[in-house]
């Protein structure tokens, strides 16, 4: 089998039919469909049992909440496909997401990851997302959240893949390890590809690859909330931490304590101080069950390559902020 699709849904009874119809649809064929529930207690477990019986599909049901990456683990892990393509409850998927990501993989055997264009559901204009980026500071940002969505017509590397929607090679997912489960939600996809990085394996952008997104529809944070705000606090320390080499760690522990600073001040003005303090709390206790890349002398030139990848694309943010401030699209 060429494919394996997971679906993890909570409570998505709005939006889950048509994101598994979406890719029922898919010009490509050859893949398998799985969906795990994490206990929901709306419509949508209905709904995604409703599908029980067609072939080449399979439904997971959780007795609680596990978080995203202990979820899409058991369909990894379930998984048949050569590629596993993770895709959110809220996102639909244009008939040939599927087809074009693969296309975009086997053009490489050293591509880990391929990212799609994430478009805003309601503002189709309007990217969501083209691949992920981190900057020296510690942050993880989207690539073009806000942006018009012309703008990333063109194939790319990129530092990580959304696993929003996003296709993995599943050979190096056995090599490397599945995803972060200590990252409950947000930044397990970044944490996955940075170890991809390590290992000298690429990540790429597909603009072909189009879906269309209701972002934070499942955490029902489109920008900010208490939970969201917990998890940035937590996992945007546990990432630096987790994946820099202890050298690395220490050259870059000024820049990340500026961004640590900065992040607890913009929190703090949103009035989710009480909640990013207490994710910056859990992280410290989180630290010590981290299973940290074992480092590799052969493995230096990628480290290296990463330090710089992580300053410029701090001027990337830098630039996209700007942007933002003065409403370019």
């Amino acid at each position: 089998m060429k494919a394996t699709v997971v679906i993890p849904n909570l409570n998505g009874a709005g939006w889950l039919r048509d994101s598994i119809e979406s890719v029922w649809a898919q010009t490509m064929q050859d893949f398998e469909l799985i969906v795990i529930d994490n206990a929901s207690t709306d419509e949508s477990l209905e709904i995604a049992r409703s599908y029980v019986g067609q072939e080449n599909y399979t439904l997971i049901e959780n007795d609680h909440n596990t978080g995203f990456s202990y979820a899409v683990n058991q369909g990894i892990r379930a998984a048949k496909g050569e590629f596993v393509a993770l895709f959110n409850n809220d996102a639909f998927a244009e008939p040939d997401w599927l087809e074009n990501l693969i296309r975009a993989a086997e053009a490489d055997e050293r591509i880990f990851a391929v990212s799609s264009l994430m478009i805003r559901h309601f503002e189709r204009e309007l990217a969501d997302d083209a691949g992920d980026y981190v900057t020296i500071l510690g942050f993880a940002c989207k690539r073009g959240d806000g942006m018009k969505a012309s703008r990333y017509t063109n194939p790319c590397r990129v530092f990580s893949a959304c696993g929003g929607a996003a296709l993995y090679r599943k050979r190096i997912l056995d090599e490397i390890g599945l995803f972060d489960e200590n990252f409950f939600a947000y930044y397990e996809d970044v944490d996955i590809s940075w170890r991809a990085n390590s290992l000298g394996y690429k990540n790429v952008y597909c603009p072909t690859a189009k879906c269309y997104h209701i972002c934070g529809a499942t955490t029902g944070a489109v920008r900010y909330n208490p939970f969201k705000s917990i998890q940035s606090g937590r996992n945007s320390i546990l990432l630096p931490y987790k994946n820099m080499p202890i050298l690395m760690f220490i050259l870059n522990i000024l820049p990340l304590a500026a961004g640590y600073l900065l992040k607890a001040a913009m929190f703090r003005l949103r009035g989710f101080g009480p909640a990013y303090g207490q994710g910056f709390k859990e992280a410290l206790k989180v630290m010590g069950k981290l299973e940290k890349p074992r480092f590799r002398l052969k493995n230096l030139p990628n480290y290296v390559f990463i330090e710089l990848w992580l300053i410029v694309d701090t001027f990337r943010y830098i630039i996209y902020r700007v942007q933002r401030a003065l409403h370019i699209q």
